[in-house]
């Protein structure tokens, strides 16, 4: 079966670095991506079972609090092979 696919995008590279860190002690997650959009906003990927995945974001969110702005939380229970190229 296909794995999940959470997505994390935050405004601050200390709290982008907090949340990867809470993401994969969190939840049996892997970091996938750490990547910097632009104008201060940074993304990060992880993959993994899908409640391991909600876990890992619900923590995320819990853990940056007020330390940051966070633009946008999703996860993506079974990605389509056509998404998958596109990352």
């Amino acid at each position: 079966m296909k794995e999940a696919l959470g997505i994390f995008e935050i405004r601050s590279l200390v709290a982008a670095i907090e949340a990867a860190d809470c993401m994969v002690k969190a939840a049996d997650v892997k970091l996938v991506d750490f990547n910097f959009v632009g104008s201060g906003v940074i993304s990060v990927m992880v993959r993994g079972e899908v409640a391991a995945v909600k876990a890992a974001i619900d923590s995320a969110k819990e853990s940056i609090g007020d330390m940051a702005e966070i633009i946008s939380m999703n996860v993506i229970p079974r990605p389509h092979d056509e998404v998958e190229k596109i990352l």
